[in-house]
């Protein structure tokens, strides 16, 4: 039996959608941030720290963050952008073709207008049924001047031991080391995690896989042209106020961006990026 409807999460109010295959999602209003994803006949595949803030003016650690206009410190904006620890609008939530679709919608309001002087509406669409969910990212320029702008979707992809884990599909990709602040290809046909790892992948085209042993998931994009991989390490996990000490081996973050060059809006066009996650 299929349901979506609003729930409470943590105190927050999030959109609960269940596809009639009986796999789930949790989005929550604040921020349009997905904090769970429960594919047919598996387990939760997405990584939240369980000491994480929620509420007004937080982000929540892990999950899936919302990325826009500004990704990290890379502008004049706070960091990570405008939207997500904001409170969103969910617009549509339905049952069709045995998906479960939710639509949640965030537009620039005077609050936000007057840090960053641009009209916009974004709007996350999910839809999940079996093994895989989709997250589509649509940018609108509501303005009367072109919109430049950053996004990722800054996914924390649940891991059994990270140290013992592999992501494929990078192979040759040239990246950008952000903690060495060198420019390298990556060479091998696997990349494993030995420690703090920041890196932004000149995305191929490819799919990516992480692999574990006894799980695989399947990361595809399409429109979002760069790949962050990111994982904080002992010392850096340590340093985080809002995650465990020991958590930094239970995640990793392979991110559906565009941060390297900003995608242009003219008025009255939009963009779409897709992220599609499949086990």
């Amino acid at each position: 039996m299929s349901d979506i409807k609003l729930v409470d999460f943590q105190g927050q109010p999030a959109l609960r959608l269940r596809a009639p295959d009986g796999s789930t999602a949790i989005v929550l209003l604040h921020g349009g941030h997905l904090v769970s994803w429960v594919p047919l006949g598996q387990g939760e595949q997405l990584y939240l720290s369980p000491t994480t803030r929620y509420g007004a003016g937080s982000s929540v650690r892990g999950g899936m963050p919302v990325i826009f206009p500004q990704f990290n410190t890379r502008g004049p904006l706070p960091r990570h952008g405008l939207v997500r620890t904001r409170g969103w609008q969910a617009v549509e939530s339905v049952v069709r073709g045995g998906h479960a679709l939710g639509v949640l919608r965030f537009d620039s309001n005077a609050e936000t207008l007057a840090i960053w002087p641009q009209a916009f509406s974004l709007e996350l669409t999910f839809s999940l049924a079996g093994n895989t969910i989709e997250i589509e990212m649509a940018v609108t320029n509501t303005g009367e001047t072109p919109l430049d702008f950053t996004a990722a979707l800054h996914t924390y992809l649940r891991c059994n031991d990270v140290l013992k884990a592999q992501l494929e599909g990078l192979q040759t990709c040239a990246y950008e080391d952000c903690l060495k602040g060198e420019f390298h290809q990556q060479w091998g046909d696997v990349l494993s995690v030995i420690g703090p790892i920041d890196r932004i992948y000149r995305h191929s085209g490819q799919p990516l896989v992480l692999r574990e042993l006894g799980r695989k998931l399947e990361i595809k994009l399409d429109g979002f042209e760069d790949v962050v991989v990111w994982n904080p390490g002992a010392e850096g996990a340590a340093a985080l106020p809002d995650m465990p000490d020991a958590d930094w081996t239970q995640m990793l973050c392979v991110e559906a961006a565009c941060v390297r060059e900003p995608i242009t809006v003219m008025p009255d066009d939009e963009w779409v990026g897709l992220q599609t996650l499949s086990c």
